[in-house]
């Protein structure tokens, strides 16, 4: 008796179904979820590549704030670089805290 891959992929199938039914639910939402941020990310990555390929002068649109903490993580932030070995550093830290009102 030959068994073909038809076959075998019905026997498998219920194999799944009788032991595998309580996981299914999770497995799918699992890839639900999997596929919508799949293509969440390939639709931002052609939306960005057309912005950066139509008009390679046009100004960089992800520097302003978005709704999307991830586009935020490249906004430019304005400051001072302190160095923290330096002595002065801290009290220069709280002076400028303390003329923008922050007090922690």
């Amino acid at each position: 008796m030959n068994i073909s891959g038809w076959q075998i992929a019905i026997i498998a199938l219920l194999i799944i179904l009788l032991f595998g039914a309580p996981k299914l639910p999770k497995l799918a939402k699992s890839l639900g979820q999997s596929m919508r941020i799949f293509r969440s990310e390939v639709r931002t990555m052609s939306e960005e590549s057309k912005r950066n390929s139509s008009d390679p002068d046009s100004p960089d649109v992800s520097a302003e704030p978005s709704d999307d903490p991830r586009r935020d993580e490249r906004a430019p932030v304005e400051g001072r670089v302190l160095n923290p070995n330096d002595p002065t550093a801290e009290q220069t830290r709280r002076t400028e805290r303390e003329q923008r009102g922050d007090h922690r």
